[in-house]
């Protein structure tokens, strides 16, 4: 088994992960990722629903790691900003699933071609069992296609 499927199989191991009891699901092709998060004394808050930091922590690096898989090594990506905005309670498991479209990654690929960077957004929802939206999150983040080595 190579580093990065091990990686992928690990991921949930994470120490911010596995201390908020985050799950992590890297589909086979990374094209994809599905996050759950039950609530739990770890990661419940003084009033007991989600710790806000945990229901960030359960989307923050997944819309940079797909586009590092999926553009490849001649990219440079970076977060560069991010939001989240608390819609309701999380009282029971959450979950979030993560996938960019084919054609985002030919956009992107066509917008940073010419060497300049640019600021994708991307939003995702934090859902609740019942699909009740708990927490909306948007990042931006920094690509940049790298310079030819001469």
């Amino acid at each position: 088994m190579t580093f990065k499927k091990l990686f992928f199989k690990i991921f949930s191991f994470y120490p911010p992960f596995f201390g908020a009891g985050i799950k992590v699901k890297i589909s086979k092709d990374v094209k994809s990722v599905d996050v759950s998060m039950k609530l739990t004394f770890w990661n419940r808050n003084y009033v007991g629903t989600h710790f806000g930091g945990s229901l960030y922590a359960m989307c923050d690096p997944f819309f940079f790691f797909l586009l590092m898989e999926n553009l490849g090594k001649d990219y440079i990506v970076w977060d560069k900003g991010a939001t989240i905005l608390f819609k309701r309670p999380g009282k029971g498991r959450v979950h979030a699933r993560f996938f960019i479209p084919e054609e985002k990654y030919d956009e992107i690929r066509k917008l940073a071609e010419n060497g300049n960077s640019i600021n994708p957004e991307f939003k995702i929802d934090v859902l609740d069992d019942e699909d009740n939206v708990i927490a909306a999150v948007e990042k931006i983040l920094y690509i940049k296609k790298k310079s030819p080595k001469v």
